[in-house]
C-alpha cells in the first residue's frame, strides 16, 4: 500500500521500502514507499527484514533506482543514485561555562564607560536620549519648578483608564434531576406489590401476566436471590434493571425514586435450550458470571430479582424474541414503579442532583455513544415513558438508526432501555446508562460545556454504515463543537461504523478521542488517521471477551482517561502513537498520569 502525499509528511524519518515492483530508473516518490505503519505486521509475518543501514524515506524520496526493485524491499545507498545526506543535528544550546574571566566582546563593569549624566538644556527643561530605547526622547522639568518665563510644554494627555474587565459568563442550568434513593434491605414475593420499612413485597400473579407480555414468551418464572446466596445456576444474563419511577416531572428533570439495593435481572433461553445471546453468553453460576460493581451491574450488596424468561424456538436471534423477554421482565418492574411513585413521608437514604449546565466560554464538546442496531436481535429502546422501561420507547433500527440526541439528563434518568444481546463483557446494559460514567463525568467537569449525547446505532449494511455516519458527522458540525467522545460496545462488525463515526467528526476538523474495547480479541481490522486517540477499556488479562458481564464496559477510571486524552489533543499536544500490540503497561501508565 503506497503512501499518500497526505501521510508522507509524517512518515519522511521512518525506514524507506518499496511498495510494489519499480523498474530502474524509476525516481522515488510518495506513490513509491510502503506504508511504514504496517512494517510490524509484515515483520511478524516474515514477509519483511528491517536490517541496520538502511535509508528512511526522506533520504529516499526524489533519488533514482539503479536496478529493479521487487516489493517490500528496504532501501540502502548502493541501490539508489542521487541519494539525499542525512540531516545533520543540530547541537544544543549549551550556556557557555562560566571561567571567571570577563566576556571579551562586552566591557566589565569596571572599565566600560560610564552613562552620561542628564544636562539641563537652555529651555529649563532636561533633555534625555536613550539608545536603547530606540530613540524614544522624553523631556521633563530640570528642578522642582518650571524656569521663570520658560515656556511650559503641553500637558499630557490624561491616561485612559484601563477597560475593566469582563467577568466569566454565568453558567446556565438547563434542566435538573433528583435521584432520590430508598434502600431495600429485603425483598418477599406476596400477594400485592408495595414498599414499606426497606422491604419490597412483589405480587405472585405478576409472573402470569408477564407470561402473557408477548406471543412468543412461553413461561417465566421469577427468583429472589439475596447477596449470600449467589452460587446459583442461571440461563445468560440478557440485563440489569433498575427500579425507578417518575415521582414528578418527566424524563430528564424532576424528581425519579429509585431503589437502592435491590435490582432486577433478566436471563432467557429459548424452548429449545439455546441461549439468547449472540457472541458469547454468561449462562453458569452467578456469583461467577457477573463483575459485581460495575456500573451496569448489581452491587456488591444487591439483592437479585431473577426473571428468567422462556422465548419461542429458534426466536433467540430476532429483534422479536429478546424484545419479548424484556416486555415480560417489564410487566414485573412497572408494578413496582407503581409502588415507589408516591413516597412522600419517608425520607431517602440519598438524593443526588444532576444538572444540565451551558458554560458559556468554556470548550464544547459531545459524547457519541454507538449502539447496536444491526437489525437482528441488536436493538435499543430510547426515551422510554418510564426511566429504564420498554413502554414508549423507540427503537433505534426502527429509526433507521440515525443520529438522536438525548440531554445528559435524559441518559441518567434512564433513558436507553438496552436489548442487545452482545458478548456478555461488553454488553453496556440498562443500568449503566443509569449510571453512565461517561455522562457523569463530563457533566460535572467545570472546564468543558457538554452540549449533549448523541445515539447513533451500528446498522448491518455497508451502505447505511456509511449513510448514518454521515449524518452523524453533519449533526456534529451544526453543533459546532471543539471536541467528541465517541465510545462503542461490543467489537467487530461494529467497529466498522466506529472508524466511520470517529472519521466523519475528525474530517471536519473537532478532535475526537474513541473508546472501544479491542485487547487481543477484539482487535481494530480498519482504521484511518482521525484514529490517533484511543482509549482501550479491556480489564481482562488475557484481553479477551471472557464471557463475564460488564467485564470490559466503561467505568470511572477509564471516563477519566477519556477525557484527558481529549482535552490534550483539543490542546493541540501530540499523543504517542500505540504500541503495535495491546499492552496493559500503556493503561496503567495512562491511569498514574491522570493521577
Amino acid at each position: 500500500m503506497s503512501l499518500s502525499k497526505e501521510t508522507l509528511e509524517a512518515h519522511l524519518n521512518d525506514p524507506a521500502v518499496l511498495c510494489c515492483r519499480r523498474p530502474a530508473g524509476t525516481v522515488l516518490s510518495a506513490a513509491d514507499f510502503e506504508d511504514p505503519t504496517i512494517f510490524p505486521d509484515l515483520v511478524d509475518s516474515n514477509l519483511m527484514t528491517l536490517k541496520e543501514g538502511g535509508l528512511t524515506i526522506q533520504q529516499a524520496l526524489g533519488a533514482t533506482l539503479i536496478n529493479d526493485g521487487e516489493a517490500l524491499t528496504q532501501l540502502t545507498p548502493e541501490l539508489l543514485d542521487g541519494v539525499k545526506e542525512a540531516p545533520a543535528e543540530e547541537p544544543a544550546d549549551e550556556a557557555p561555562a562560566d571561567d571567571g574571566g570577563a566576556d571579551e566582546s562586552e566591557p566589565c563593569s569596571c572599565c566600560a564607560p560610564a552613562p552620561a549624566a542628564p544636562v539641563p538644556a537652555s529651555d529649563g527643561y532636561v533633555h534625555l536620549h536613550l539608545d536603547k530605547a530606540e530613540g524614544l526622547d522624553l523631556v521633563f522639568p530640570a528642578g522642582g519648578a518650571p524656569v521663570a518665563g520658560a515656556p511650559m510644554p503641553p500637558a499630557a494627555p490624561a491616561a485612559a483608564p484601563a477597560p475593566a474587565e469582563e467577568p466569566e459568563p454565568a453558567e446556565k442550568v438547563m434542566r435538573t434531576l433528583v435521584k432520590k434513593d430508598y434502600p431495600v434491605t429485603k425483598v418477599v414475593i406476596g400477594d400485592a406489590t408495595s414498599y414499606a420499612d426497606g422491604v419490597l413485597t412483589i405480587d405472585e400473579s405478576l409472573v402470569e401476566a408477564a407470561k402473557k407480555a408477548d406471543p412468543l414468551v412461553k413461561d417465566v418464572e421469577m427468583t429472589v436471590i439475596d447477596p449470600a446466596d449467589r452460587h446459583v445456576y442461571s440461563n445468560t444474563i440478557m440485563d440489569v434493571i433498575p427500579v425507578a419511577a417518575k415521582a414528578e416531572g418527566k424524563l430528564g428533570e424532576g424528581v425519579t425514586n429509585v431503589l437502592s439495593g435491590a435490582v432486577f435481572v433478566l436471563t432467557g433461553m429459548d424452548e429449545a435450550g439455546v441461549q439468547v445471546h449472540e457472541f458469547g453468553s454468561c449462562e453458569g453460576y452467578m456469583d461467577e458470571k457477573i463483575r459485581y460493581g460495575r456500573p451496569g451491574c448489581p452491587d456488591e450488596g444487591d439483592i437479585m430479582i431473577r426473571v428468567d424468561v422462556k422465548i419461542q424456538e429458534g426466536t433467540g436471534m430476532e429483534r422479536r424474541g429478546p424484545f419479548a423477554a424484556h416486555s415480560a421482565v417489564d410487566v414485573i418492574v412497572h408494578a413496582c414503579r407503581e409502588a415507589i411513585k408516591d413516597l412522600d413521608g419517608v425520607k431517602p437514604v440519598k438524593e443526588e442532583t444532576f444538572r444540565d449546565v451551558k458554560r458559556p466560554g468554556k470548550p464544547r464538546v459531545v459524547l457519541v455513544k454507538e449502539i447496536m442496531g444491526q437489525g437482528a436481535m441488536h436493538d435499543n429502546l430510547l426515551v422510554p415513558t418510564e426511566p429504564c422501561g420498554v413502554k414508549g420507547g423507540q427503537k433505534n433500527v426502527d429509526l433507521g438508526n440515525v443520529p438522536v440526541v438525548l440531554s445528559p439528563n435524559e441518559v441518567l434518568d434512564g433513558g436507553i432501555h438496552a436489548l442487545a444481546c452482545i458478548g456478555p463483557a461488553t454488553k453496556e446494559i440498562t443500568r449503566h446508562f443509569f449510571r453512565e460514567p461517561m455522562v457523569e463525568a463530563l457533566q460535572t467537569d467545570e472546564e468543558l460545556d457538554l452540549t449533549g449525547v448523541v445515539f447513533i446505532g451500528s446498522p448491518q449494511v455497508n451502505d447505511e454504515k456509511t449513510f448514518v455516519s454521515e449524518r452523524l458527522g453533519a449533526l456534529i458540525e451544526a453543533m459546532e463543537v471543539d471536541g467528541a467522545i465517541v465510545t462503542t460496545e461490543g467489537f467487530g462488525n461494529n467497529h466498522i461504523d466506529f472508524s466511520e463515526n470517529i472519521a466523519a467528526i475528525g474530517s471536519r476538523g473537532v478532535p475526537v478521542v474513541g473508546v472501544t474495547f479491542a485487547a487481543y480479541q477484539g482487535q481494530l481490522v480498519v482504521g484511518n488517521k482521525y484514529m490517533d486517540a484511543m482509549i482501550e477499556l479491556n480489564k481482562d488479562p488475557e484481553g479477551f471477551e471472557n464471557e463475564i458481564l460488564a467485564d470490559n464496559t466503561t467505568t470511572p477510571e477509564d471516563a477519566a482517561r477519556a477525557i484527558l486524552m481529549l482535552k490534550t489533543k483539543m490542546a493541540g499536544i501530540p499523543i504517542e502513537p500505540p504500541e503495535h500490540k495491546w499492552d496493559e503497561a500503556v493503561i496503567e501508565a495512562n491511569k498514574k498520569l491522570v493521577k
